[in-house]
C-alpha cells in the first residue's frame, strides 16, 4: 500500500480477511505475483465486489453525548456536502472559550483516523465537509477517550438524520466495433444504464465514448470479443463516483442495520441519578445539553441537488436521470435496416460449401399446418386497431412554439398539447396516448386519466417516457398497428426493432396541420355551402338533398313565421 496508496489495503475483522480495491485481472495477476517472490506465501482472490460511497445531499446537524458516571464530552458536528471528488474535509468553528484547543484537536484527529461507514449499505463517506461547531468538557470528569466514543457517535447520529446518497464507481469507456456491430453495442450501452455520444466512424470500426456504472460493465470485454469475434476493443478508466443507479436494490442485498452496528453505535450515552443510560439517536436533542446550530443553505453538487429535490428519508436513496433537450433527429428506414441486419442477421447467411453447415426442420403435420393457415387468414381478416403513442416532452422541445412557451409555463405547454391531440384524434379516430416523463416525483405511482378523447400517462418514480412506450409497444405492437410520435434517436432504433411504426416530430406537425386544414375544407361543405357533391369521407346533413323551396320553407317553420 505505500507503494501504490489505491490498493487501500484493509483488515476486515469480521470475516478474517485482507481486502483490496484493483482494478481488474490484470492487477490481480501482479499482486500474486509480488505477495508469492517477497514473501513466499501464495494467496487467491475470492469474488470481487464493488466499492460503492456514500454522502449526503443537504447540511445537517449530529450530536453526540459521553456521560457515564465519572465521564463526560459533548461534540456537535456540522456535515455539509462537497462537490464530487473532493473527498473528505474537516474543520472547527469552534472559539476556544467555549472549548479548549487541545479538545478541539483531539475531536479533529478522531475524526481523520479512521475511514467512517455511511448508514445506507456501511460503505465508506466521502464528498462532505465535517465542521466542530460545538462542544463540551467537563475539568474534573473528561478524558481523551470520551471525545473519541461523542465525534464517533455524532457524526453517526448526523448521518441517521441526513438525506443520504448511494454514490456507485463509473468507467469512462472507449469502445472500438466494426461497423457492422454497432446498433448492438448502443443497445447494450443502454441497457447497462450507460451514456455515449455519437458514435464516430474511423475506416471499418465505430468509436463509441461515454460512460457507464462499473457494476454493469464487468465482464462486458469478454463479452465485446465474443460477438465482435476478436475484433472489438474495450478501454475503460475510472470516471469518478456518481449517484448509484439501483441504490434500493444494493440496499436490500447489503442488508446493513445501522443501529445493529455495534462498533460504530448512532446513540447517546446520558447519566442521570449516578447512572449512565443509552438514548436511541432520534432522542438526542431532548437530552443534550448546548444548543443546536443554524443549518447554512443547502450546498452541494448538482446531482446531489436533483436527489435532494425529492424529500428523502434518511435511510432511502431516490435516483433521477438528467433530462437533455434533444434537437429533432429522425434515422432513416434505410439506415435502420441496416443497422439491424448488421447486428442480427449477419450469421444468418448460410455458409459456403466448405463450413459443412447442415439444415434440418422438423415437418409438422398435416393438420397443424392447416390449423396455422386458417388462424392466420382469421387473424388477417379483422382489422386491426390503430394506436399513436405521443413522447409528451420531446414533442414539446421539438416544436418551437410549444418550446418557446415551455420557458414560461411548462404546464401550459402541456395543456396545448393534449387539446392540439384532442382535434387531431377527433379527426383520425386512432387510439391516442400522449405520454409524459414524471420519474423524478417521489414515491409517484404511474396516473393515467382521459382528456376528452385522448388517454395522459404520467410514468411512475424512476421510469421515463421512454421506457413507457418501449414496454407498451412490447405488449401490443404484434396485435395492432401502432405509430410513436418521437425524435429520440436511439428510441426510434428500439421502436423500429419492435415492429412499430416512427414518426417524428416534425412530421407529427405537419400532420396535425393537414388535419387542421381538413378540417377547415368539412366544415365549409356544411349546409349553406353551394358544394352539391359530397366525398366518401363526409358527413350526410338533412338539408344537403331537398330542394331549395323546401330548404327556405323549413327555415321560416324553424324561425316561426309560419306554421307547419
Amino acid at each position: 500500500e505505500e507503494e501504490e496508496p489505491e490498493l487501500s489495503i484493509v483488515w476486515e475483522e469480521a470475516s478474517s480477511e485482507i481486502c483490496a480495491q484493483v482494478m481488474g485481472e490484470v492487477q490481480m495477476e501482479i499482486l500474486k505475483n509480488q505477495i508469492r517472490e517477497r514473501f513466499g506465501v501464495p494467496v487467491s482472490f475470492g469474488q470481487g465486489s464493488i466499492v460503492y460511497r456514500e454522502t449526503i445531499a443537504a447540511p445537517v446537524e449530529g450530536v453526540g453525548h459521553f456521560e457515564p458516571l465519572r465521564h463526560y464530552a459533548e461534540v456537535h458536528l456540522l456535515l455539509e456536502p462537497l462537490e464530487r471528488g473532493m473527498g473528505l474535509q474537516f474543520a472547527s468553528a469552534v472559539s476556544e472559550d467555549v472549548l479548549d484547543r487541545n479538545w478541539q484537536r483531539l475531536v479533529l484527529t478522531h475524526l481523520e483516523e479512521k475511514r467512517h461507514k455511511g448508514v445506507l449499505c456501511g460503505a465508506e463517506i466521502t464528498d462532505m465537509k465535517i465542521t466542530l461547531v460545538n462542544g463540551r468538557a467537563h475539568i474534573k470528569h473528561t478524558e481523551g477517550g470520551d471525545f473519541r466514543q461523542a465525534t464517533y457517535r455524532a457524526l453517526r447520529q448526523g448521518l441517521m438524520r441526513a438525506q443520504n446518497v448511494l454514490l456507485e464507481p463509473v468507467y469512462s469507456f472507449r469502445l472500438e466495433i466494426p461497423q457492422e456491430q454497432i446498433g448492438r453495442a448502443m443497445t447494450d450501452i443502454q441497457r447497462m444504464n450507460g451514456t455515449f455520444e455519437p458514435p464516430q466512424t474511423e475506416g471499418e470500426f465505430a468509436i463509441l465514448c461515454g460512460s457507464a456504472p462499473v457494476a454493469c460493465m464487468r465482464g462486458y470485454q469478454q463479452e465485446v470479443t465474443s460477438y465482435s469475434r476478436g475484433r472489438g476493443k474495450l478501454f475503460c478508466t475510472l470516471q469518478g463516483y456518481a449517484v448509484c443507479h439501483n441504490a434500493e436494490e444494493v440496499m436490500a442485498a447489503a442488508g446493513y442495520d445501522p443501529e445493529a452496528d455495534l462498533e460504530n453505535p448512532p446513540s447517546s450515552v446520558f447519566c442521570a441519578h449516578g447512572a449512565g443510560f443509552v438514548v436511541p439517536w432520534d432522542q438526542v436533542e431532548d437530552y443534550m445539553h448546548l444548543e443546536a446550530v443554524a443549518l447554512p443553505s443547502e450546498k452541494g453538487s448538482a446531482d446531489e441537488k436533483e436527489a435532494s429535490g425529492i424529500a428523502q428519508s434518511s435511510r432511502a436513496e431516490y435516483f433521477v436521470r438528467e433530462r437533455k433537450e434533444t434537437p429533432e433527429t429522425f434515422v432513416s428506414e434505410e439506415e435502420l435496416e441496416e443497422i439491424f441486419k448488421r447486428t442480427y442477421y449477419q450469421n444468418s447467411e448460410p455458409k459456403s460449401k466448405k463450413g459443412y453447415q447442415k439444415r434440418y426442420r422438423e415437418e409438422a403435420p398435416a393438420r397443424r399446418l392447416m390449423e396455422r393457415s386458417r388462424a392466420a387468414e382469421a387473424d388477417r381478416s379483422k382489422p386491426r386497431e390503430r394506436y399513436l403513442l405521443v413522447d409528451g416532452y420531446n414533442i414539446i422541445f421539438s416544436w418551437e412554439m410549444l418550446r418557446e412557451l415551455s420557458k414560461v409555463n411548462i404546464e401550459s405547454a402541456r395543456n396545448l398539447l393534449m387539446d392540439v391531440l384532442c382535434d387531431y384524434q377527433g379527426f383520425n379516430g386512432c387510439t391516442l396516448i400522449l405520454v409524459f416523463d414524471a420519474y423524478r416525483v417521489e414515491g409517484g405511482q404511474e396516473r393515467v386519466f382521459n382528456y376528452h378523447n385522448i388517454h395522459v400517462v404520467f410514468t411512475k418514480e424512476a421510469e421515463t417516457a421512454d421506457q413507457y412506450i418501449e414496454k407498451t409497444v412490447h405488449k401490443i405492437g404484434k396485435k395492432a398497428d401502432v405509430t410513436v410520435a418521437t425524435s429520440d434517436a436511439l428510441e426510434q432504433v428500439i421502436i423500429y426493432g419492435q415492429g412499430a411504426r416512427r414518426m417524428a416530430a416534425r412530421e407529427l406537425l405537419e400532420e396535425v396541420e393537414l388535419t387542421r386544414e381538413k378540417v377547415l375544407e368539412r366544415i365549409e361543405k356544411r349546409p349553406g355551402s353551394t358544394q352539391k357533391q359530397l366525398t366518401e369521407n363526409d358527413h350526410n346533413y338533412l338539408f344537403d338533398h331537398l330542394p331549395e323551396e323546401l330548404v327556405s320553407y323549413m327555415e321560416e317553420v324553424r324561425l316561426g313565421k309560419r306554421e307547419l
